[in-house]
């Protein structure tokens, strides 16, 4: 067996453009095959107010790359920031779209660089030492989600509101996209599976249908969740990775190194 493995990015288009590049730049063979696709939020009004109220939240808690990307989007024209508002990460993807908004990194809450994972846990190891008595917090995500870390909150005293930024979509591959699914199926030891969603399983699933084999596939997952998410579709070979390019590098180099590869 070739030591040739191409690494199929699943996140939202967007992002897996970004991993596909960064992947590549460390000598990594990446494709894009989003399996998620990101429509605009169901009430672009709710948005905008919620930018219009933010000088009263004390923390404004973004689920994921996508949901601060959409967020700072719909800024309304000569708004700010409010400087007395922090905004919370759940993990770095998100923690980067923030910075690139102009958020220093004092305004940043973000779980701990060593963290075993980036989650609602690990960002609540953070925020659990403050006192949360009265205060606003809103969350920006997308439709659905987990609740735990508002529970969490609400749980500690704060008051928390939440608003939708944009709303998860079945993928629409294209030619390419479905030729590339296609060659997956048929050459599953040439690939590996990156997942860092659950929901994209999901999806992968209703595309492929029921019946689908992928006891010799490969995977990385991001989460304990995916992983096991991932055996539940079939996958017997996952490989767990912390969701940073240099964990997730390190994941993929051992996965080459493994010949024939064995679970």
């Amino acid at each position: 067996m070739s030591t040739s493995l191409r690494v199929l990015v699943t996140r939202p288009a967007q992002q897996a453009a970004d991993w596909v590049a960064r992947l590549r730049d460390a000598g990594v063979d990446a494709a894009a095959l989003p399996l998620i696709a990101i429509e605009d939020a169901p009430d672009a009004a709710a948005v905008q107010s919620a930018w219009a109220g933010l000088a009263s939240m004390r923390l404004v808690v973004f689920v994921s790359p996508n949901a601060a990307e959409r967020f700072v989007a719909a800024q309304p024209a000569g708004t700010a920031w409010p400087p007395g508002t922090r905004a919370a990460a759940v993990g770095p993807g998100t923690s980067r779209v923030l910075r690139a908004f102009g958020l220093g990194q004092s305004q940043i809450v973000e779980p701990a660089s060593d963290a075993p994972q980036f989650d609602s846990e690990a960002l609540w190891a953070q925020l659990r030492t403050t006192d949360w008595q009265g205060a606003r917090v809103l969350v920006v995500r997308g439709d659905g989600g987990r609740e735990w870390l508002a529970d969490t909150l609400r749980a500690a005293g704060a008051e928390v509101g939440a608003v939708c930024a944009y709303r998860r979509a079945p993928p629409r591959l294209d030619a390419a996209q479905r030729a590339l699914l296609a060659a997956a199926q048929a050459e599953p030891r040439a690939h590996l599976w990156f997942f860092s969603s659950s929901e994209a399983i999901d999806n992968l699933d209703a595309l492929v249908g029921p019946g689908a084999d992928w006891s010799h596939a490969r995977a990385l997952a991001t989460h304990p969740r995916i992983t096991a998410r991932a055996q539940r579709s079939g996958f017997r070979h996952v490989a767990p990775s912390r969701p940073d390019l240099e964990s997730v590098r390190a994941c993929i180099q051992s996965l080459r190194d493994r010949h024939p590869f064995q679970p």
